[in-house]
């Protein structure tokens, strides 16, 4: 996700009702498949959370380091991933984010549930078959709300964006959902963000989600994505509260849907989208910092709304016989 480059309403179904899970950052050996058994397969079967994400950081981490250390970065290799920004993302950046979340996911969900979670797994990826509505309501209400919160916060009207803006827009979204919403949301929302929810209740848990998620981008701010070195010690706290705000909008998206990822996706790469597409067409005189700001103040609002509004549960029902502790 990137704020350098809201939900919709609609008639939104029933609430999911989560199948009974007792998996959490850590679990007794009782917990565990085969009643604790130890070894590397027993500590992923007890902490498959810990797990998940010291797998998604470090893999990417690793990964990011030739794009962070080389000219796309800090510049202390002597070589630059070519093709311009645009290539050194493709070419950089992104095989680290599908060697992070995602690839972890898999690697955990394995390990721990065997076919079974793999299957649970791949079916919340792939369930495509929700209210078209949805689909609808995030496309349009992404962009109003963005667009209103501009004018407020940067004080410019928008401008009709221009036809090539307009002609890239469907293709600029096909190509976020195959790129940074594969790479992310089947790690931070379909692994980790049921667990945690069951565990910590769907406030907390999209917190916890939200603030590792952010934190996971921070070696890239030290790179052409953030525009380094022209980055403010305030951009990286800003793009982690950031995600913190916007998870618990994500977090209701995804729990109001059945746990549709397809749908929470292109909520995520809707915003993605419009900053990279829309605009610098739509606000000339607003500098990339502001479209930072607008996507904060977009997320804190709209966040607050849903919180009120659902007293907190963000769409999540847990089962009744769901075991907190």
């Amino acid at each position: 996700m990137s704020t350098h480059a809201q939900t919709g309403t609609g008639s939104a179904p029933e609430p999911h009702i989560a199948p009974t899970h007792r998996a959490s950052w850590g679990t007794g050996p009782e917990d565990s498949p085969d009643g604790g058994s130890r070894g590397l397969r027993g500590s992923l079967r007890r902490h498959p959370l810990t797990w998940f994400f010291a797998l998604a950081f470090g893999l990417s981490w690793v990964a990011w380091t030739p794009y962070v250390l080389g000219g796309n970065g800090l510049g202390v290799l002597g070589f630059t991933f070519p093709g311009g920004l645009a290539g050194g993302q493709l070419l950089g950046m992104l095989p680290g984010a599908y060697l992070g979340p995602i690839l972890s996911a898999l690697l955990v969900t394995a390990a721990t549930e065997g076919r079974p979670g793999l299957r649970a797994w791949v079916g919340r990826m792939t369930k495509w078959r929700v209210d078209w509505r949805w689909y609808v309501a995030v496309i349009v209400a992404v962009p109003a709300v963005l667009i209103v919160t501009a004018t407020v916060v940067g004080g410019d009207s928008p401008v009709m964006p221009g036809a090539v803006a307009l002609a890239g827009f469907v293709p600029g979204l096909i190509m976020q959902m195959v790129t940074t919403g594969l790479a992310e949301e089947p790690g931070w929302r379909d692994f980790a963000m049921p667990i945690i929810q069951r565990r910590s209740g769907a406030l907390l848990g999209s917190v916890i989600v939200g603030l590792l998620w952010g934190m996971w981008h921070l070696p890239l701010f030290l790179t052409e994505w953030a525009e380094y070195p022209d980055v403010a010690w305030w951009e990286p706290v800003e793009f982690i509260a950031t995600t913190i705000a916007f998870s618990l909008v994500m977090t209701w998206v995804f729990n109001r849907t059945g746990q549709s990822l397809p749908v929470t996706m292109l909520l995520h790469v809707s915003v993605n989208n419009f900053n990279s597409v829309l605009w610098s067409d739509m606000f000339p005189e607003l500098g990339r910092e502001h479209a930072g700001h607008t996507f904060l103040v977009s997320s804190v609002v709209v966040a607050a709304v849903l919180l009120i509004a659902t007293r907190g549960r963000l769409g999540y029902e847990p089962a009744p016989d769901t075991v907190r502790s």
